[in-house]
């Protein structure tokens, strides 16, 4: 390992946490100090490449797969690397973020892995940021109990061989970590949340068998995965382990990365793990890529838009297909349903829609999908085993039924739905109960028995701004319009009020969320990430 220098990053306005320097160690500081110096400037062009591209769609409404590299995708001859035994049975998963409870109820949870999330089920407040890596820290060390307060009941871990595998998700290339500075710039969220988390971690996990794995999100290009290979390389030179140990699961939850997906798995071949689809950020990409584009790319309300969907259905098929063909796992979404404790029929119903949902990906030849509750973990082992049985994934079913054109992919017209004004509704409650979660420092968020993150924040307040400047008409015969937005968001504001009392309503975050709310579904400037602005919002 290199020796450690003085950091010269910059620990600003954040107040002291227990145990911080343990994770903020020099050495761990120096490496993402190193981290910062050699790919910042890279992950900017990136950035700038983004809108480029995005002033493309606006100018031509379409999108294809690259000429440039056709020859990559016409080479049948590459594989990605073998996965490790640890991620070679990735049947279920269950997602969430790294808070100590969380910590131990997902490891313990039966599923094969758990996605240990540091973006869109974390909101980046420091204490988040900083105590989420000591919660995995203590985790590998068997370091880790939990009480909770309220119920009094106490969680601790089950026997090492019952425990998930853990895949982390840092922050995505747009975010800064405000708080860890260098030469007075913020350095990218992505690089602190994988340098800390990997410098503290890659040899212990190696020792317990298991090895330092990634879920990369946001990513809009093979460009954007070319980068994440170089920081992997230089990460696993840095710190002395071999080439190869680091794996990276991609979400394919863009709709410029759906049509690169070979290259994104090109790009990472050595360290590749898999892709998966992830459909509230897919569709989030869509109405921003393709926001200029006129009503044939206006989407419904967003549970209209199921995964059998024409359009939703060439995505997926086409990412077993790719998976498959290159030797990697395919990973289905999400199954965001959260159990209620007092409504038994409301379980039933539900148990049924996840079950018909899993069942629909192993019968499509996924290996895995992830669920958002413990309680789905069960249900969904049971549609990957009708399917597997003993084997640990399906990679054999190369699916050469499956062929897809450049336009299916944004045929969003094939879908015969429509925008509601329930739909508008259920996008601004959704909408502001999520963001004021998040401004208190909460990123998965139970809203409606439904499990809501980041991602579906983004496509309410999309689809409320695309509705709007699509001059949208509703079946009730009601034009969305920006005050139509602004008065069912007042009644929705005034029903929280209601329904939560003055003194609980009074110490939220009700009227700042109502707002930010607004100011992105209405602003004539779209803004490309709802998480931009809320963070100039967002104490500690």
């Amino acid at each position: 390992m290199s020796a450690p220098a003085p950091s010269p990053l910059a620990v600003v306005d954040a107040e002291p946490l227990p145990r911080q320097e343990e994770v903020l160690t020099e050495a761990a500081l120096a490496f993402v100090a190193e981290l910062h110096r050699r790919f910042t400037p890279r992950r900017d062009e990136l950035l700038a490449r983004r809108a480029e591209r995005r002033a493309e769609i606006a100018r031509t409404s379409t999108l294809d797969f690259l000429p440039e590299t056709a020859a990559i995708r016409a080479d049948d001859s590459w594989r990605v690397a073998p996965a490790p035994a640890a991620l070679n049975d990735r049947r279920v998963e269950i997602t969430g973020p790294t808070d100590r409870k969380m910590t131990i109820n997902a490891l313990n949870s039966g599923a094969k892995v758990w996605l240990a999330d540091f973006e869109d089920a974390s909101a980046p407040t420091w204490e988040n940021v900083v105590l989420g890596q000591l919660n995995l820290i203590d985790a590998y060390g068997r370091n880790i109990d939990f009480t909770d307060p309220r119920s009094g009941k106490s969680y601790a871990l089950k026997p090492a061989d019952q425990l998930a595998t853990v895949v982390m998700r840092p922050r995505g290339w747009h975010l800064e970590e405000r708080h860890l500075t260098f030469d007075g710039r913020p350095v990218p969220g992505a690089l602190v949340d994988f340098g800390l988390y990997f410098f503290h971690n890659a040899q212990r996990l190696i020792d317990l068998g298991k090895g330092p794995y990634f879920y990369l999100p946001k990513t809009e290009s093979h460009l954007e995965a070319r980068l994440w290979n170089e920081i992997f390389v230089f990460a696993q030179d840095y710190v002395g382990i071999p080439q190869g140990t680091v794996r990276a699961t991609v979400l394919i939850e863009t709709i410029t990365a759906a049509y690169e997906m070979e290259e994104i798995l090109y790009e990472l071949r050595d360290h590749a793990a898999g892709l998966n689809a992830g459909r509230w950020d897919y569709l989030f990409s869509i109405v921003k890529n393709f926001r200029d584009g006129g009503s044939k790319f206006v989407l419904p309300d967003r549970n209209a838009v199921t995964m059998t969907a024409p359009f939703m259905r060439a995505y997926t098929e086409l990412l077993v297909r790719t998976c498959h063909k290159r030797g990697a796992h395919a990973i289905g979404g999400m199954a965001a349903f959260i159990p209620s404790r007092k409504d038994a029929e409301v379980n039933k119903v539900a148990f049924e829609k996840v079950k018909a949902d899993k069942d629909r990906e192993a019968g499509d030849g996924f290996d895995g999908s992830w669920v958002a509750h413990p309680d789905l973990v069960p249900i969904a082992m049971a549609s990957f085993d009708a399917v597997l049985g003993e084997k640990p994934n399906q990679k054999d079913r190369l699916r050469e039924d499956v062929s897809v054109a450049p336009g299916d992919l944004i045929a969003i017209d094939s879908l015969d739905a429509r925008p509601t004004y329930a739909g508008l509704v259920s996008a601004v409650q959704v909408g502001i109960r999520y963001i004021e979660a998040w401004l208190r420092g909460l990123g998965a968020v139970a809203i409606f028995n439904l499990m809501e993150d980041a991602a579906t924040a983004e496509i309410s307040r999309s689809q409320i701004w695309q509705w709007i400047n699509a001059g949208v008409v509703f079946e009730n015969g009601q034009k969305a319009t920006p005050e139509l937005a602004r008065t069912v968001a007042a009644e929705e504001l005034a029903a929280i009020r209601e329904e939560i009392g003055e003194e609980a309503f009074a110490a939220g975050k009700w009227q700042q969320a109502h707002d930010l709310l607004l100011h992105v579904s209405l602003d004539a400037d779209y803004a490309d990430f709802l998480t931009l602005p809320a963070y100039e919002q967002l104490v500690g």
